[in-house]
Formats: structure tokens, C-alpha cells, sequence
């Protein structure tokens, strides 16, 4: 139950909530539990660079700064998608009708409870790789800088993920249910010790594979 990331989603930056509101996010909070059901998928791929900013995989190819940033050293990349499920959108809509100060604080607790979520699954894969002698980059989604929001469908599709975790997309790029993400992350021999929360968690500003 993470709610000091809940009032930092609903900008309650250097203020303290006060009694009522924390009570109602805790409440918030367990009708998320009871709602969500949180799957994720991934794969791996081979990656490969192109001038100064070209990204080639079998799955996108895109021009990205920000991202060819991230991946320096990297040698494959993993697509990943995950989501809290359509019960989680169903309860918020619910609450947007009847009691919309509800409805806000479950859009940000669900924020981060999904966020949480991605968390533990990386810390899981980054195990599993690092036995392999192989270590992890912060995941990096699209519309994150300069990596496009286009390369979303090639990612949910070769997850196959509106079968595989029930994740679909719209014209305009919008992921159903709301609260689904998707990233790439690098995969590199080369150790860098890097959080898998990503660069807003880790106190190394001058790294350089920060994301921004």
C-alpha cells in the first residue's frame, strides 16, 4: 500500500495529506487489491545501433536519443508489457459517476500500484539475468523523450499481448486497460548498477545512462 507515492501522483509535493484524505486513500487502496489483477509478459530480442541515433531491432526501428542513451552498451533488449487489468478501470469509471474525489484518488493510487508492480517484475528478470552475467537498464516506455509513441503497436504485437495479458490499443495510441504500461529495457554485459525504479529514484545525476 503505497500511498506516498499515491499523494505524490496527486501532487502533493512537500505537503502533508491530512487524516481524512490518507484514510480515504487506505480505503482506495484495498478496493484497488480486491480489483486488480496484474499480469505481465516479456521478450527478448537482438538490438543493434546505426549512426547516432538509430535503434534496430526485429521487433521496431526508430531514431531516439534519449533511448540510444539508455542503451549504450547494450547488446539485446527485452520488450515488456504489464497491466492491472479492466476490473481496475471498471472501479475508477464506477466512482467517476458516484463520487468523483474517490475516482481521483484511485487514478493516482492505481498509478502506483502499477508502477510498484513493474518494479517487482524487473527486480525478478534483473535476478534472472544476473546469474547469466547479465545486467538490466532502467525500463524506458514510448512517449518517455524522444522514443516515439508510434512504436507502441509493434511492441504490444509481437507480445502478442491482447492474448497473452489482454492489453489492446487505439488508433491513438491509448492502451485498454488505461492502466497497462510497456517498455523496452537494455540488456548488457556491462554492470552499471542500475535501479530497476529508474533514473527518478536513483541519486546519480552525472550517470552516464541517465534517462534525463
Amino acid at each position: 500500500m503505497n500511498l506516498r507515492e499515491t499523494f505524490r501522483y496527486l501532487g502533493y509535493h512537500g505537503q502533508e495529506p491530512d487524516e481524512a484524505a490518507k484514510n480515504l486513500a487506505v480505503i482506495c487502496w484495498k478496493e484497488l487489491e480486491q480489483a486488480a489483477t496484474p499480469r505481465s509478459f516479456y521478450r527478448e530480442y537482438p538490438l543493434e545501433f546505426t549512426g547516432d541515433t538509430g535503434i534496430v531491432t526485429p521487433v521496431f526501428e526508430t531514431q531516439s536519443a534519449n533511448l540510444r542513451k539508455n542503451l549504450k552498451d547494450c547488446e539485446k533488449l527485452l520488450v515488456f508489457a504489464a497491466t492491472l487489468g479492466a476490473g481496475v478501470d471498471h472501479l475508477i469509471q464506477r466512482y467517476t459517476k458516484i463520487q468523483m474525489s474517490k475516482a481521483v484518488i484511485l487514478q493516482a493510487a492505481a498509478a502506483a500500484m502499477l508502477e510498484d508492480y513493474c518494479d517487482e517484475v524487473n527486480e525478478q528478470i534483473r535476478r534472472d539475468y544476473e546469474i547469466r552475467g547479465l545486467y538490466l537498464r532502467p525500463r524506458f516506455s514510448p512517449g518517455y523523450g524522444d522514443f516515439p509513441l508510434s512504436c507502441q503497436p509493434q511492441l504490444l504485437g509481437c507480445l502478442e499481448a491482447g492474448k497473452r495479458i489482454g492489453i489492446t490499443l487505439t488508433d491513438s495510441y491509448l492502451m485498454a486497460p488505461s492502466k497497462s504500461v510497456t517498455a523496452v529495457i537494455g540488456v548488457s554485459p556491462v554492470s552499471r548498477t542500475c535501479t530497476v525504479k529508474g533514473c527518478e529514484a536513483c541519486g546519480k545525476t552525472d550517470c552516464t545512462y541517465r534517462r534525463g
